[in-house]
This record gives C-alpha cells, sequence and structure tokens, in this order.
C-alpha cells in the first residue's frame, strides 16, 4: 500500500522532468558557451559602404613658367597646387594635366590647344603666357589678340565656366642675374607691366579671376633663393609663393 503510494507522488514529478527535456532537445539546441561569452550564433552578415572619392580636373596652360624650368617636377607650381589642394580635402582626388613649354609664345600654345582636340571637363585651368612674346620682341598687337583667343579657349576647356579660370600675371626676369646682364633690365620690366596691365584690365572687364605674382619675382636680386639654378627662371620657393597667392582663388573654383 505504501509502495503504490509512493509511486502516485513521484509520478507528477517525472512527467515535469520529461517535458523540459523534451522542450530543450529540439533541431537546434543552445550552446552554454555562446550565452557565457556573448556570442552570436547566426549574426546578421555586414554592410560596407564608402564614400564615392570626387575627383578634380585641373589643366594648367603656359610657358617655362607653368612647366617648370630648372626645378624638379614636383617643384613647379602647378604640381605644388595639386598637392596644396589635396592636403585640403583627401575625399577628393586631383588630376593635373600641364600643356606648356619653354620659349612658347601665345601663338605657339593656341597652335598647341588646337592640335590636342581636348574634352572640356576641367574644373580648374591656370592660364600664364606672354613673357616670350615679350622676350622674342614679337609686337605687342600679336599678345592684344591672342590673349583674349587664349582666354575664351581655356573658359571653353572648363566646361564654359569662367569662374573655374585663374589668369597668372607674367613674372619680372629683369630681377635674375641673366636679366641684369641685358642691356636693358629697365625696359624688360616696363614691357612686363604693359603686358600684365593688359591682361588685368581684360579680366577685370570681363569679371575672371587675375592673380599677380610679378612682385614676388622682382625681389630676386634680394633673395637669390627665389630664383633657380639657372639664373633666369623663379626656384620651387618663389612658385611656393605662387601658390600661396593662387591656392585660395582655386579652392574657390574647384567647388563650384
Amino acid at each position: 500500500m505504501k509502495k503504490n503510494l509512493f509511486i502516485l507522488m513521484i509520478a507528477p514529478i517525472l512527467l515535469l522532468l520529461a517535458a523540459s527535456c523534451s522542450a530543450g532537445s529540439d533541431d537546434n539546441p543552445v550552446n552554454p558557451k555562446s550565452l557565457l561569452s556573448g556570442t552570436v550564433l547566426n549574426p546578421m552578415p555586414k554592410t560596407t559602404s564608402q564614400t564615392p572619392v570626387k575627383e578634380i580636373n585641373y589643366l594648367a596652360l603656359g610657358d617655362s613658367y607653368t612647366i617648370g624650368q630648372s626645378v624638379c617636377e614636383t617643384c613647379r607650381f602647378p604640381e605644388q597646387l595639386k598637392k596644396n589642394l589635396g592636403n585640403l580635402n583627401s575625399d577628393i582626388a586631383y588630376s593635373l594635366k600641364i600643356i606648356a613649354q619653354t620659349g612658347w609664345t601665345t601663338t605657339n600654345l593656341i597652335s598647341t590647344i588646337n592640335a590636342q582636340n581636348l574634352t572640356p571637363k576641367y574644373d580648374l585651368v591656370t592660364l600664364l603666357i606672354g613673357v616670350n612674346n615679350q622676350y622674342q620682341n614679337i609686337p605687342f598687337f600679336v599678345y592684344e589678340n591672342e590673349f583674349p583667343e587664349l582666354v575664351n579657349k581655356a573658359i571653353a576647356l572648363a566646361k564654359g565656366d569662367k569662374s573655374n579660370v585663374i589668369i597668372v600675371s607674367i613674372p619680372d626676369y629683369a630681377f635674375t642675374p641673366f636679366g641684369q646682364q641685358t642691356s636693358n633690365p629697365a625696359k624688360i620690366s616696363t614691357e612686363i607691366d604693359n603686358y600684365n596691365a593688359f591682361a588685368k584690365k581684360y579680366c577685370l572687364e570681363k569679371n575672371i579671376e587675375f592673380i599677380s605674382i610679378t612682385d614676388i619675382t622682382r625681389q630676386g636680386l634680394q633673395n637669390p633663393k627665389l630664383v633657380a639654378s639657372d639664373g633666369l627662371h623663379p626656384s620651387e620657393l618663389a612658385y611656393s609663393y605662387f601658390v600661396e597667392r593662387i591656392l585660395p582663388k582655386a579652392v574657390i573654383a574647384t567647388q563650384n
């Protein structure tokens, strides 16, 4: 009798234990270690997104002052300008194309641009030209006719947006050892002034950015470090001073 009573008492307990074991033995048992470690067994896949890099295309037009005669490739002012722009915004990729050569006049530059059939894709265009017109004693009216033509070409290449164009004044080589050996350094400076005055007036009338750097080069005699090893062209240091003046306007142009 006592034995039957004992069986009746423990039977419900056995049924409860069996039910709990059945509930914990499904096809995907919980790993106790995962609970202790805080590990998620089936985590959601992570997705990563990268912000697209914007590309800015820069075109530099000119002569020896643009190609950087007698300085290293990264020392010329377009390369320094490109580097400084990149330092300001690492999310932008800057590409640089230079169309320039030592000795080029406005005529030479126009011919080369026409021959290259360029795509008008540039976000920034700089133009520095005219010293060889002066040096080669080409009549001034040629510059008066061809400088506006070059500016219009620069605007067309800058997607038709003149706010993307920067004109840089002509340096004064009279304040170099080479210039001092010429018969009349003062005449060089006067003629350079005439070229720059015409370019500046044209740019002001057309609302085009004009940056004067001529005064920097006129310190070449008192500060020889501003002159390259050839005794004629600007040095890397001089070009860095050019860039200090051009950079703020280039930033605005590339943000348009």
